[in-house]
């Protein structure tokens, strides 16, 4: 099982304040401690929304709108992508996470098997085949 680990952003992240070293070297203690386990797909922080745009669909129609965002307590700073047998044992790696405050989001991503009869066996196999063109893009 795969979970998006989403680290919500707060007035500090959206202000752009930096971690210190301290706070660096923990955080780096922690990722090693997921890699050694296996578990890390992926991880980083995130730029502050004042950065970023969002694109609105509307039928056809594309909006822009560039940040910053007023909702901080809808916003990611960060996220981690880990591979777990179970919830349970997500949040428990959540709960190391080495922080003082905030909050974090767990939430379970899709596999196609998820997707039931909709995903037909075409479906699958070009899933199959992105997932592998991806793995071979990112080793190289």
């Amino acid at each position: 099982m795969r979970f998006m680990i989403l680290v919500k952003a707060n007035e500090k992240t959206e202000a752009g304040v930096m971690p210190t070293t301290e706070e660096l070297e923990a955080m780096g203690r922690y990722n090693e401690e997921l890699v050694k386990a296996g578990v890390l797909l992926a991880g980083e922080g995130l730029h502050p929304s004042s950065r970023g745009a969002r694109v609105r669909f509307e039928g056809k129609n594309r909006t822009v709108i560039d940040g910053p965002f007023s909702e901080t307590k809808e916003l990611v700073a960060g996220f981690w992508l880990i591979q777990v047998k179970s919830k349970e044992e997500a949040i428990e790696w959540v709960k190391r996470v080495p922080f003082h405050d905030g909050e974090i989001e767990i939430r379970q991503v899709f596999e196609i098997e998820d997707f039931g009869e909709a995903a037909t066996p075409e479906i699958r196999e070009h899933e199959a085949r992105l997932r592998e063109q991806t793995a071979a893009r990112q080793k190289a």
